[in-house]
């Protein structure tokens, strides 16, 4: 099962004073009520309250002040819960007002603009103004409020991708000190796996398993995860694949962090012969990848200055700028049969998951000549979650991806597949692959439209149960703006009393 883990903002839950239960129950009268229906009670009076005035408020510009708010009220709702209709007395003049196009200069040219309903209501009372005065007033105010959501939900992205995009100074210092261990310490310079387990890396009666990843303590959590989850731990093989830089950390780790008895292996893509740029067009597409984001839309800066985009689409062409998607970390999975020639099937890994189940059942299903195994996101209960389209990703309104695609076929989960390699090296996949990415790069990066992809209101009863755990949005759990209800969840996979990990400073929340 896979989780979307939203950026929006935190749910606030009115609970009962300190100390009490939440139904605890009060009596008036002869009846019982719970301190929720007194609060929810108040709460619809106040609303009530606002209501009239602005009724009454409407009756004062059309000069209607015979009757008292309550009658107008009364004249407004009785007809209507009585099932009647009755015609608006609300002037044209409002709705011509307020539908007109919005006069930035002569909003901030115009006069002080109401900062609350407080003060509008305040103001309306006072000066009790005609009803274009008042549509005037109104507008610009929401007007205002408006831009300023807007403005701070821009800024909430920004923050969020430049929080995302950064390394922790945690993990930073886990490299750092893991890299020096790998230089002074022969324990952690072992051969991974050791000579006579060699023969295991091409077994196919073992479960094989391909991680990809430049994050040390994530690819420990996944890995440990994996093993401590699996009925048969002896048949697990784990092959990590990292780039040059953390290779030497990542086998340090691994090498005074053994999970035996599973087989874990460790390469560099330099250890790769065939893996050269020249030779391998996923390559060269990462070199111009790098180039076309560091001037997509003219950066972060001049998204984010976009006055006339919603806020979701600048926080989309934000996430197109994540350094992971020009990270070969990212793409070297369309290798997967040239990188493991003599496996038949694997199963695909991303850094960001935690497994909750043992996986061996995987090994069972048959592919039916198929090359990609995966959790389809277009169906089930969770509406959010499981109602992933072509369209929710890719860029219909461009004419190539409208002639190639149907926008109703069904998305699938990314963050673990099973893959059957037989199958795949008798298909172009890989070719497709290539082609893609290049028209994408060719269009400015137009073709593909991220979505967020993240929610925050998953319970921690509906995460617990779930097989595997898919961190796939920006607040990955090693990140300061991780969901602290989910993020024990991946860290109970960490030893905070290891020796790197503590004078690293990484702690659980």
């Amino acid at each position: 099962m896979q989780l979307h883990i939203s950026p929006s903002l935190r749910h606030v839950t009115v609970l009962p004073a300190k100390g009490f239960k939440e139904f605890i129950k009060v009596k008036v009268g002869s009846r019982r009520f719970s301190y929720r229906m007194v609060f929810y009670s108040l709460l619809f009076f106040t609303f009530l309250l606002r209501f009239i005035f602005v009724l009454t408020a409407v009756d004062n510009i059309d000069r209607d002040t015979k009757c008292s708010s309550i009658g107008c009220l009364g004249k407004r709702l009785g007809p209507r819960i009585l099932g009647r209709r009755t015609e608006s007395t609300v002037p044209e003049v409002i709705y011509q007002v307020l539908e007109e196009p919005v006069n930035q200069d002569e909003l901030q040219a115009g006069p002080q603009i109401p900062q609350t309903l407080e003060d509008f209501m305040a103001e309306i009372r006072d000066s009790r103004p005609d009803a274009k005065a008042f549509a005037l007033k109104l507008k610009a105010m929401v007007t205002l409020l408006e831009q300023r959501t807007r403005s701070a939900k821009i800024q909430e992205y920004l923050y969020r991708h430049v929080a995302s995009s950064s390394i922790p100074k945690q993990l930073y210092c886990l490299t750092l000190r893991l890299a020096n261990e790998h230089s002074s310490n022969a324990n952690a310079r072992l051969q991974l796996p050791s000579p006579e387990l060699i023969p295991a890396l091409v077994d196919n009666s073992f479960f094989h398993f391909v991680l990809a990843s430049d994050n040390v303590l994530a690819t420990s959590v996944v890995a440990s995860s994996l093993v401590y989850n699996s009925l048969h731990p002896e048949r697990v093989v784990l092959h990590i694949i990292t780039d040059r830089k953390t290779y030497s950390p990542m086998q340090a780790w691994f090498s005074l962090h053994p999970l035996t008895p599973a087989v874990i292996e460790v390469k560099g893509l330099h250890h790769f012969d065939w893996l050269t740029k020249g030779r391998v067009p996923v390559l060269e597409a990462m070199e111009k990848d790098q180039k076309v984001r560091s001037q997509f839309r003219g950066g972060s800066s001049a998204i984010v200055a976009n006055n006339t985009e919603k806020p979701y689409v600048i926080a989309a062409k934000l996430q197109a700028l994540s350094p992971k998607y020009n990270s070969p970390m990212n793409h070297i999975r369309i290798h997967l049969p040239e990188l493991f020639p003599s496996l038949n099937k694997v199963v695909f890994l991303d850094d960001d998951i935690v497994i909750q189940t043992d996986l061996s059942p995987l090994w069972d299903i048959d592919m039916r000549g198929k090359v990609n195994g995966a959790v389809e996101t277009c169906r089930g209960r969770d509406k959010f979650v499981m109602s992933k389209r072509f369209k929710s990703y890719l860029n219909f309104s461009h004419p190539l991806i409208a002639k190639s695609f149907d926008p109703n076929e069904c998305a699938w989960a990314y963050g673990m597949n099973i893959f059957d390699l037989e199958a795949w090296r008798k298909t172009t996949i890989s070719q497709t692959y290539h082609y893609w990415l290049d028209e994408n790069l060719k269009s400015d990066l137009s073709l593909w439209q991220l979505g967020l992809g993240y929610q925050e209101n998953t319970t921690i009863e509906t995460a617990e149960n779930a097989g595997v755990i898919h961190f796939n949005g920006r607040a990955k759990p090693w990140l300061d703006i991780a969901f602290p209800q989910l993020r024990p969840l991946w860290t109970k996979y960490i030893n905070f009393s290891d020796k790197f990990i503590k004078s690293c400073h990484i702690r659980a929340s």
